[in-house]
């Protein structure tokens, strides 16, 4: 009888660890951020936090003080999280969770990269032709496998330099948008290898802004719909 019950108890206990390791795995993916906090994890954050209404300083500053911590539990009390002022694993995976929609609704489940590679390519591509579309993939995948830039595509999408985000979407919000399944499938070309622009990491659309300093200081490579591509 205490072999069977102790065979039960092993049982619910391996099961119990199998089931919470991978959420331990997902938390373990985010930093705590205080006050006092410098870098582009905070930025990411307070783009988050603005996009929703809670960070309300005009720009973003990379800097955790206490505007960020008061927006922080603002966000915590509406979500019924734990109120500390704190951005932990708990905080900001429900803040990040809450950006993304069902993935399954009509396209089948994708992958992290996938989506928000489909997302800029929405934002900033939705109007393009298809190659045009591709081609956006291309440019941020360069980026991700150039030193000069950061290594993962929701990096390189949050980038921000001087304070400014490198991807007008990511200051307009439109980054958030639910990408099409055209722009879906865009994005599943480029990381599958489709390269249009070969290696162009800087793209514009001269018919909206001059590019004076990608014009002057980069090579051009080709023009696809209303985007001008340089490397």
């Amino acid at each position: 009888m205490y072999s069977k019950r102790h065979k039960r108890v092993l049982a619910v206990f391996i099961l119990a660890v199998l089931i919470l390791t991978p959420i331990g795995q997902v938390y373990a993916a985010y930093p705590i951020l205080r006050v006092g906090s410098r870098g582009s994890e905070v930025s990411k954050l307070q783009t988050e936090l603005k996009v929703r209404g809670y960070f309300k300083y005009p720009s973003i500053t990379g800097y955790y003080g206490y505007i960020t911590q008061d927006a922080v539990i603002r966000f915590q009390r509406d979500n019924r999280l734990g109120v500390d002022g704190l951005a932990g694993p708990q905080t900001l995976g429900a803040l990040y969770r809450t950006t993304t929609t069902d993935r399954g609704s009509s396209t089948g489940r994708i992958s992290d990269e996938v989506f928000w590679l489909a997302r800029v390519i929405h934002a900033e591509a939705s109007g393009e032709p298809y190659n045009g579309k591709v081609a956006v993939g291309n440019v941020v995948l360069n980026r991700v496998r150039s030193n000069q830039f950061p290594n993962t595509i929701y990096n390189v999408i949050f980038e921000y330099y001087m304070g400014i985000p490198q991807f007008s979407p990511v200051a307009d919000g439109s980054i958030y948008n639910t990408p099409s399944s055209e722009c879906i499938r865009a994005a599943q070309d480029a990381l599958n290898g489709s390269r249009p622009v070969g290696d162009a990491t800087y793209f514009f659309n001269p018919s909206k802004a001059a590019g004076s300093w990608i014009v002057n200081n980069k090579q051009y490579v080709g023009k696809i719909g209303g985007h001008a591509f340089y490397r």
